[in-house]
């Protein structure tokens, strides 16, 4: 199917528009149809049951819904999130009563870890069977209230469009999550009479609130006065659109940044104030300035565990300045002085215009940032290359080298994912899509799908293990029918990667269920989907079917065969702190 734009008389266009805002008697799969296009929404990832058929049979024939048909619950609701983290956008997904709701909780608990904008429909028995244990019947609203920022059960046609109106609102603002609504078979067969309505309001909630000046006068104080300045910048700072703030604030003041996983792209990777990632997989200079910074300003992150490590040893002899959304992140974790409420990319305009023009300049700030390239040079990130064996860490750069930064890249979860983190190089925002909060595997390649969707004209690669991509695989189907053009990269160790580097380091080499003997061969297994597909397992091979790959103008599969043993380096064991870094990979 295709999407619609005003130059084809499409969704945008103003008569359409206006045939869909006509107050007609319609069932209730006919108002929910109509609302989402009003919404602006371009793409439903689904998959229907019997509690969705009227809903199905209301999109049959129309040449304005978009609906891709995903081959499971849970590639439905990751394809979503991947979309609505590309693009800024809220996503949706779409599954039947029971089973299919079920499905989809582990992606509602993703997109609530990182607070990523979700509308998650559901259908459900009919009004009558409700609590009954009826056929397909599940309290998806109970299961699901503790991961998603609002639910709604929705009892008559009549007010479906007024509450996706506010899911939408909701999902969308503020800090950003999945909002669920849980619609009867019933509800969506009934008449009723359709009225959209242009605004919303919602007593009590207010998404946006302005940030307090004397908190932003106290900020610029605190800076003016500081010696050793770190800026820390998380998923707040690219949700919020603060790439271009950030950057200028922090070359305004001269202050270099670290970015969190989920911040990575808020910043330039390669920026001479950009000291990389922090924390328990972080390179050395951004462990050390944390540990050695006087002013700690975070925009946008909740100091995670992986980032602070022993909360007791982080950030010692810092005075902490934290800029968030959520009142309740600021001081959760980590005393602060200086508590800035606030979207991010809004807080730092407004420091922004109370700064000087110029940077702070003083020999203490000098020998501050000399000291970051010392640390920079001192413990670069490294490994051990080889010409008999591919190492998974050339992988990642020739994938960054040859994409020249400019690809929305998704991961899976482990090993190749903090290798993807480390050594691929980001210049645009929202183009690093992980699954940073609850740690999904089988999140990376449906991601991509809905990436790629969302946009379309970008290069989208998806880097996977060999683990995590048996998950979702079942989703290469959609890639070749929609002739999707993603790039899907297998590190294939043959192995549980992450979980082996824990037993080998943490629990004295004893292996203990983590090969993955049996996993099907993934080119023949692409191939049997009708996707292109190539394996690589030296650096010359690497080389040669990579540049294959991004010719081919289709989804294309490569199967990366990587070193079982090799280990993500710089590693802090759990437990311990910043300061207690295992460095490993030396040079060749």
């Amino acid at each position: 199917m295709r999407m619609y734009t005003t130059k084809d008389e499409g969704l945008a266009s103003p008569a359409v528009r206006t045939a869909l805002l006509k107050e007609d008697i319609i069932p209730g799969s006919e108002i929910l149809l109509r609302t989402l296009l009003l919404e602006g929404v371009e793409c439903v990832f689904g998959y229907p049951g019997g509690a969705l058929l009227y809903i199905y049979d209301a999109m049959h024939g129309s040449r304005h819904f978009r609906h891709i048909l995903t081959r499971h619950e849970q590639g439905a609701i990751h394809a979503a999130d991947g979309y609505a983290r590309s693009t800024g956008r809220t996503g949706v997904c779409l599954a039947t009563s029971g089973p299919g709701a079920t499905n989809l909780v582990t992606g509602i608990a993703t997109a609530y870890a990182d607070s990523v904008p979700l509308v998650v429909i559901t259908g459900n028995v009919a009004t009558s069977l409700i609590g009954t244990d009826a056929f397909q019947e599940a309290d998806i609203i109970g299961m699901t209230q503790p991961i998603t920022k609002h639910s709604y059960f929705v009892r008559r046609a009549e007010d479906l469009a007024q509450t996706l109106r506010c899911a939408f609102h909701l999902a969308g603002t503020g800090r950003k999550g999945p909002v669920l609504v849980d619609i009867p078979k019933d509800v969506s067969a009934e008449l009723a009479a359709f009225r959209y309505p242009e605004t919303v309001e919602l007593r009590g909630y207010e998404p946006y609130p302005e940030p307090d000046s004397e908190r932003i006068a106290e900020l610029l104080d605190a800076l003016a006065c500081a010696e050793r300045p770190l800026l820390l910048a998380g998923g707040g700072a690219v949700r919020s659109g603060a790439e271009e703030a950030l950057l200028a604030f922090a070359g305004r003041a001269g202050i270099p940044v670290t970015t969190t996983l989920l911040g990575l792209a808020a910043f330039p990777g390669g920026h001479p104030l950009w000291l990389g990632m922090p924390g328990m997989h972080g390179t050395y200079a951004a462990n050390r300035a944390l540990q050695h910074c006087d002013l700690l300003i975070s925009a946008g992150a909740r100091f995670d565990d992986r980032v602070t490590m022993k909360l007791e040893s982080f950030a010692p002899k810092a005075e902490v300045a934290h800029i968030d959304l959520d009142p309740a992140e600021v001081g959760k974790l980590v005393p602060v002085s200086i508590p800035l409420i606030g979207d991010v990319r809004v807080v730092l305009e407004a420091l922004l215009e109370r700064m000087p023009q110029r940077a702070v300049q003083s020999p203490a700030r000098e020998a501050w940032l000399s000291q970051m390239r010392r640390w920079q040079e001192e413990q670069p990130l490294k490994y051990t290359d080889s010409a008999a064996e591919l190492k998974p860490q050339y992988v990642i750069e020739l994938l960054s080298r040859t994409s020249g930064g400019e690809a929305i890249v998704t991961t899976d979860v482990g090993q190749h994912q903090m290798w993807a983190a480390q050594y691929f190089r980001l210049t645009r925002p929202r183009s690093f899509l992980t699954s940073g909060g609850l740690g999904t595997m089988g999140f990376g390649f449906p991601s991509a799908i809905g990436a790629q969707i969302g946009s379309p004209g970008r290069l989208v690669i998806s880097i996977n293990g060999d683990g995590g991509m048996q998950m979702c695989a079942q989703e290469l189907a959609v890639c070749a029918l929609h002739g999707l053009p993603v790039k899907i990269a297998v590190i294939n160790n043959r192995t549980l990667g992450m979980i082996r580097q824990w037993q080998e380091l943490i629990y004295e080499g004893r292996f203990s269920h983590i090969d993955l003997a049996g996993s099907p061969d993934f080119v023949l297994l692409a191939e049997a989907y009708g996707v292109k597909a190539f394996r690589a397992s030296s650096r010359e091979e690497a080389d040669e079917v990579w540049k294959a790959a991004l010719a081919h103008p289709g989804p294309v599969l490569v199967d990366f065969v990587v070193a079982k043993e090799e280990l993500v380096y710089p590693m802090i064991p759990q437990g311990r702190g910043l300061d207690d870094m295992i460095l490993g990979g030396d040079v060749q």
